[in-house]
């Protein structure tokens, strides 16, 4: 770390533990509840230097992603008092900051510089202009692919590749005898699992949740169309038991060797080619694929900080989060760890710092995070703001049962066609039932 670095750091703690409880000589304790995906990890092992700087203890509670949703809403919609600390995102922000559920974050200190914040972070992340959660890092979804893999079955990947592209490469790299699968892509039921990946995927195929009179749309051909490519490719060259895959499954099996290529987070970028990833040499990157319509398969999200209005530690949650999302963090998980494995996607000087422009990922990360609009996200119009979701409060729930329809058609329970019978008569009757149609 540069000297400028080492004191930029310093002063930022010094901040922290000048306003602390430890400073006028009382302890408190925070309680965090977050996602269990490799960045909250790290951070996790950073945390005694927060609580040696300040006096306040962190005590985390880690869950799977679609166990964590349900968990945070069951607590802030019933005023439960669990967390002083929420990990949400993009979704939750603006409903939650509406209902005065969430304690705005419109004073935070002038070093933590909150105009340094990507605007389409800081915008997904606020309501009526007011920042409700800090985002630790911002992503879009990219392809990430194997080179060697890709240049042996004799293509080229496009920076921009189409769908067709992909399932051409997915079943020339599949080598069932070598436990290869062309492509790896997420199938697990929970709206923000499978269900985010098959929705930015419907953006490119002309597909839309509902159209202006929020009639659901899942009788529609480019629905059907969606769900059918998807099946057929993953069942050609996808992995064994892919209905049940989200993200942390297909990172392993990329990791280890088994997949041509994965469609997900731009965030993993630094775990497919760190120290875990047995194929972290030989690991290219492109845009999310179109379909020829105009709209990418790519979308738009933040895992973020944010503080339930109930706590009786805003003082300490605030702190909190200007340690944990600020560029003092960055630049000590750089000095100790690598540029390749800061927190992406959520601040404008990360992306303006040379050392930062060198990593192989970092642009096609940016460029991915620039092209994803949530206000223009299908090819027809629609009445919702969202790429892989509609933000408005029922989605959550409704989202939650159409994913599991879907993945069960995955898995061969059903036909996609009775899936998406099941999808338009569950979308429509919670539609009606809160009013909107």
């Amino acid at each position: 770390m540069s000297l400028k670095s080492t004191l930029r750091a310093a002063t930022a703690l010094s901040l922290i533990t000048a306003g602390s409880a430890f400073a006028d000589g009382h302890s408190a304790t925070i309680t965090i509840a977050t996602v269990n995906n490799g960045d909250m990890i790290r951070m996790q092992g950073y945390t005694d230097q927060f609580t040696e700087a300040t006096g306040i203890a962190v005590e985390w509670v880690t869950l799977e992603e679609n166990v964590l949703r349900q968990r945070v809403t069951t607590d802030i919609t019933t005023s439960g008092g669990q967390f002083d600390i929420m990990t949400i995102g993009m979704y939750e922000t603006p409903i939650w900051g509406a209902n005065d559920w969430l304690v705005p974050l419109d004073d935070l200190s002038a070093e933590y510089d909150a105009g340094d914040i990507l605007p389409a972070m800081a915008g997904g992340l606020s309501y009526n202009g007011t920042l409700f959660a800090a985002p630790f890092y911002g992503e879009s979804s990219m392809i990430m692919y194997r080179t060697d893999l890709m240049e042996a079955a004799g293509l080229e990947m496009p920076a921009a590749p189409s769908w067709s592209f992909i399932a051409k490469a997915a079943r020339e790299m599949t080598d069932r005898d070598n436990d290869i699968n062309g492509v790896c892509l997420r199938g697990k039921a929970g709206w923000g699992e499978g269900g985010a990946f098959i929705t930015a995927m419907s953006n490119s195929f002309g597909a839309r949740w509902f159209d202006e009179d929020w009639n659901a749309q899942f009788d529609t051909r480019e629905w059907s169309d969606t769900l059918n490519f998807y099946k057929n490719m993953m069942d050609d060259s996808g992995p064994a038991g892919f209905a049940t895959n989200g993200f942390n499954e297909n990172l392993s099996l990329f990791n280890q060797g088994k997949c041509g290529m994965w469609i997900d987070a731009t965030v993993a970028a630094s775990f497919v080619t760190g120290a875990d990833s047995t194929v972290a040499d030989s690991v290219g990157f492109a845009l999310a694929p179109d379909n020829g319509l105009g709209k990418r398969s790519n979308w738009l999200w933040a895992w973020a900080l944010a503080i339930p209005a109930g706590t009786q530690q805003v003082d300490e949650a605030k702190q909190f989060i200007e340690w944990a999302t600020g560029t003092g963090y960055i630049e000590q998980v750089a000095a100790n760890e690598g540029w390749a494995n800061v927190p992406p996607g959520a601040r404008t000087s990360l992306y303006e710092n040379p050392d930062y422009q060198a990593v192989p990922f970092a642009q096609m990360t940016l460029d991915s995070i620039l092209s994803a609009d949530p206000t223009d996200s299908t090819v027809d119009p629609s009445p919702y703001v969202g790429i892989q979701f509609a933000a408005i409060p029922e989605f959550a729930g409704i989202a939650t049962e159409v994913s599991q329809e879907f993945s069960a058609a995955y898995a061969g329970q059903q036909s996609i066609e009775e899936a998406l019978e099941k999808a338009q008569a569950i979308t429509n009757e919670a539609m009606e039932a809160a009013g909107y149609r």
